[in-house]
């Protein structure tokens, strides 16, 4: 009986098939971006849906945030000796003017009156700033002072994002989420933050386990003998269809040498 061989591209085909099912997962996905860019599409801006006391708070914060990092910045930019520190500041500026106008674009759209000056505390740290006997301590008190602000309105940012009833307002905050998050990255490119002085996060609940998302016993169970959570593990899932590729292979070069 005559033998047929298998075609080139068939075999190669089966080869790079076994390779990556025996290649472990983590490697699979390495060259991808392991961080998501939230898309733009569902938000929307029509002022639609319910204005709650915090949501109004939270435009007017955002107003407050910019009429105090703006003069900083731009001091930042004149005042610093520091390169690095001057870029930061004209930039971070710049971007406050941008976020500024898309809150008062929101504000005139939902009726919120909005403030036109720093309040007492803002007023005192750029005091702080403008006195500041030497080059090197300006740069210290400004990086601090701004990454200490930006940190604290972070979590009001998120809570509005998760609860807000109104379309503007969901928006603003996603979009004061990515200026925030932008400058806390430039500030802290400075090298110089005081980390030690950052005020710490509340002590964690005393009942572990019951926190925002469920976890039952069997999840608990597992995490604490160190196995995936919940159902079969990615190495026994790769064995299973590396296996049944094998299997594939060998009933496919029979059927070749039968002909």
């Amino acid at each position: 009986m005559r033998t047929r061989r298998i075609p080139r591209w068939l075999t190669a085909t089966l080869a790079l098939s076994l390779a990556f099912m025996v290649t472990p997962a983590g490697m699979a996905r390495a060259a991808d971006n392991p961080v998501p860019v939230p898309p733009n599409t569902g938000l929307t801006d029509n002022g639609s849906g319910v204005i709650s006391a915090a949501d109004r708070d939270f435009v007017v914060k955002v107003r407050l945030a910019g009429l105090w990092e703006i003069p900083a910045g731009n001091m930042a930019a004149e005042k610093s000796e520091n390169p690095v520190v001057k870029k930061i500041g004209a930039d971070i500026a710049k971007q406050h003017e941008s976020l500024d106008a898309l809150d008062r674009a929101v504000a005139a759209k939902l009726g919120i009156m909005l403030p036109n000056g720093p309040n007492g505390n803002q007023q005192a740290w750029l005091n702080e700033m403008r006195t500041a006997a030497t080059p090197q301590q300006f740069d210290q008190i400004f990086i601090d002072r701004l990454r200490a602000a930006h940190g604290s309105i972070f979590p009001a940012i998120a809570t509005i994002r998760g609860t807000t009833r109104n379309d503007s307002v969901r928006k603003l905050a996603q979009q004061t989420n990515q200026f925030v998050m932008t400058h806390m990255t430039l500030l802290e490119s400075s090298g110089i933050v005081d980390y030690a002085a950052l005020p710490t996060a509340p002590a964690p609940a005393t009942n572990p386990g019951q926190g925002p998302v469920p976890i039952d016993n069997q999840m608990l169970v597992a995490a604490t003998e160190g196995q995936n959570v919940p159902g079969l593990s990615n190495t026994v899932i790769l064995l299973v269809l590396a296996a049944a590729l094998v299997v594939g292979v060998v009933t496919t070069m029979r059927i070749f040498r039968a002909r």
